[in-house]
């Protein structure tokens, strides 16, 4: 019975938290139409742009404009801030990115990483007070839309239109479109996944021990039994843990519907006849909370998993735990393998979907405190079609960091590996145009090729281009946003009783508006249908 329902809104309450709801599921047409005859055109047109050569170039006829020379430009440090732990090797390739960045726009380089259990906080705390930045990253996981929105961004369509030409020719019109506020462009999406599918992954040394066989997890009901075998079988081994600390094991890992901006008011199943419902009062998400707690009570959670602050793949290279839920993709199980250091497999829960919200969950954005904005897009430009750029901000420093295998492979030098190189912060998808990443020696060759498919031929949402504008229910969203982060995780991680607190979570949401909210959306949701008939 449970085939279809979310244990990752605590993912999805962050989002709400944040004042996701600003978000808008991008146009799919430049000019924001998508029509339900041309849905699989839509879900063409949201892929990787024209990046589809292996090497992350493209073949569009877009026009080139020159940014000026560097000799033209003053000197000056741009700051770069994004999420990611601290890296003992960042000086040394700061100043190889700065050999770069000198000669051709006159400029150097400080990053900037900030943990990903305080970037909300701290990102925000940078915004608001004006602190010199030039480059960050903004989502739709955190709090990009309301804070564009506030005006702590600055706008991008002249600077784009400038300086921007190698950007649009890898990011199309429509994923452009995702990242607009009020009409106006305030942060370019990344290249990289572009949809996605949930799933279960797990340490293959367990599932081979314990002869599971992966092949018959298809729903989140299947995994009772499987959780029952390693904690049956694996006391010091917590059988599922969260993707990223401080949310429940579901963060982003099991999403059957378009949140359509937000987590209040969703479109279940993808479609739903574009009725929208407040996914907290759905029999499905009741379920999964029964589901969670049931796991909890057995163990099969952590017991501090509303508390604790380490991420899955922490633990999971520690030996602690044996699997996280996760939005997965083609590349999936060698890239957790890598990451984790030892083998890991999946299984598929979901099928393949594309929204809005799937785009723009990484962006950059120029904040209004930068001093110069004009060279801050030029570096964004660079992270779009600078192969050697690209790769040093994402893996380092060729010899040392990893070596070449050939062109376009790379693996860990001899002795190196991901617990004790200097330099990975394993976040390509985050810096610009991912087509340009070197591929590891794990890993598929094809691995971008299949990226690009992979997007083109995901099923769109049925309410794909539609864009929720939160002018008429700021006030409840603001409530609705303090109630989910008094119940949510508390909830979501199976710690609460819902048969207890799930009424009293419910009953303050439609106290702080959220009928209001879902009324507001479906009135909007109503007349965008009528445009694409």
């Amino acid at each position: 019975m449970l085939k279809k329902r979310n244990a990752a809104q605590a993912g999805l309450a962050v989002l709400l938290a944040s004042g996701m709801l600003l978000a808008g599921c991008g146009a799919n047409n430049a000019d924001g139409s998508n029509n339900a005859g041309g849905a699989n055109n839509a879900a063409n047109e949201n892929t990787a742009g024209n990046a589809q050569n292996a090497d992350g170039s493209s073949s569009s006829n877009a026009a080139t404009a020159s940014a000026p020379s560097a000799s033209d430009l003053k000197p000056y440090e741009l700051k770069i801030a994004f999420w990611g732990d601290d890296q003992k090797d960042l000086p040394e390739v700061e100043e190889a990115m700065n050999n770069i960045l000198k000669a051709k726009i006159n400029a150097t380089i400080k990053v900037m990483p900030i943990a990903r259990s305080q970037w909300a906080q701290q990102s925000n705390l940078m915004l608001t007070s004006g602190e010199k930045m030039d480059l960050i990253i903004g989502s739709t996981l955190t709090n990009f839309p309301s804070q564009a929105a506030n005006g702590v961004y600055a706008p991008l369509d002249d600077l784009l239109a400038k300086y921007g030409s190698d950007i649009q020719a890898v990011v199309t019109p429509a994923q452009l479109s995702t990242a607009k506020v009020n009409g106006q462009l305030y942060a370019v999406p990344t290249i990289k996944d572009m949809a996605q599918y949930y799933g279960i992954m797990m340490r293959k040394d367990l599932v081979d021990k314990y002869h599971i066989d992966v092949t018959k997890i298809k729903t989140l009901d299947d995994l009772t039994a499987v959780f029952q075998t390693i904690k049956g079988n694996e006391p010091d081994v917590t059988p599922l843990v969260a993707k990223n600390p401080g949310t429940s094991p579901f963060y982003a890992g099991y999403l059957p519907f378009d949140p359509l901006g937000g987590s209040i008011g969703v479109l279940p199943d993808y479609d739903n006849g574009l009725k929208v419902a407040d996914w907290y009062e759905t029999p499905q998400y009741a379920a999964e909370l029964d589901l969670m707690h049931g796991w909890y009570q057995a163990g099969y959670l952590p017991k501090d998993a509303a508390t604790s602050k380490q991420s899955g793949n922490e633990l999971l290279k520690a030996g602690k735990a044996f699997a996280i839920l996760g939005n997965l993709k083609p590349g999936s199980d060698a890239e957790a393998s890598r990451v984790v250091g030892q083998e890991m497999v999946s299984a598929r829960l979901t099928a393949d979907h594309a929204t809005s919200d799937m785009i723009n969950n990484s962006m950059w954005a120029i904040p209004k405190s930068s001093g110069d904005p004009d060279r801050a897009m030029m570096l964004m430009n660079l992270l779009y079609s600078d192969k050697e750029l690209f790769n040093l901000l994402a893996w380092g420093i060729e010899g040392k960091d990893y070596v070449k295998k050939s062109d376009n492979v790379i693996d860990f030098p001899e002795g190196i590996d991901i617990t004790n190189v200097g330099y990975n912060f394993n976040l390509s998808y985050l810096f610009g145009n991912q087509f340009l990443s070197y591929n590891w020696a794990a890993e598929d060759p094809d691995i971008w090729k299949k990226i690009d498919a992979f997007n083109k031929n995901a099923t769109p949402s049925k309410a794909l281009g539609f864009t929720f504008d939160v002018t008429n229910v700021k006030t409840e969203i603001a409530a609705a946003s303090n109630v989910v982060n008094e119940f949510s995780i508390g909830l979501e991680t199976g710690t609460l009783d819902p048969k207890e607190v799930l009424p009293k979570f419910i009953a303050k949401l439609k106290a702080a508006g959220a009928d209001k909210i879902v009324a507001e959306k479906q009135k909007q949701l109503d007349e965008w249908a009528k445009t694409q008939q």
